[in-house]
């Protein structure tokens, strides 16, 4: 849908890797390889985000490192664009609001690192039927069209040990 509106495929790609997650930082040559595209493309787009102050940007050593401006005015509406674009919106309506006794939801992997990916990895807390979730993300893969993985936590503390074990990146999506 999104590729309708923005016909570069790098803009999109960059608006994934800096507006889902606002807390994602890189730099130009992590993106080319990650991205598989010249750094010439890269470069002309993030100097457009950079000179509309969407991106901020400062050097490190010898790389300079880029992450989104979470107090621009569009930053709300491109982040709640890009949730819907990735589906996020329908795991929280047909999922996470829907299991009853969950906690909190949370989105990992790919797409918690601002990468595509045709899989959603979710963390979810809270004391959860099953039965109940299978069905309810099998009904949320027929809409968004993307598989989605999920590990069940019944208590906050086993996950926040996790957490500090794996270092991996976390986006919560969804808090009762």
């Amino acid at each position: 849908m999104i590729e309708t509106l923005i016909s570069s495929k790098t803009r999109v790609k960059l608006l994934l890797k800096f507006f889902l997650n606002s807390g994602v930082r890189s730099y130009l040559r992590n993106l080319e390889s990650e991205f598989n595209e010249s750094t010439n493309a890269i470069r002309i787009e993030l100097n457009k985000f950079e000179k509309a102050g969407m991106l901020h940007s400062r050097p490190e050593g010898n790389k300079k490192m880029f992450w989104a401006n979470t107090g621009h005015p569009l930053f709300s509406d491109l982040n709640s664009m890009v949730r819907k674009h990735v589906g996020l919106d329908r795991i929280v309506t047909d999922v996470a609001a829907e299991l009853g006794n969950l906690e909190k939801a949370y989105l990992t992997g790919h797409y918690a690192n601002g990468n595509q990916s045709d899989t959603i990895d979710l963390v979810l807390i809270g004391n959860v039927d099953p039965k109940h979730l299978k069905t309810l993300c099998m009904k949320a893969k027929k809409s968004i069209h993307k598989h989605i993985n999920y590990k069940v936590f019944k208590h906050n503390a086993t996950f926040d040990k996790l957490c500090e074990e794996s270092k991996g990146k976390y986006l919560l999506l969804w808090e009762h």
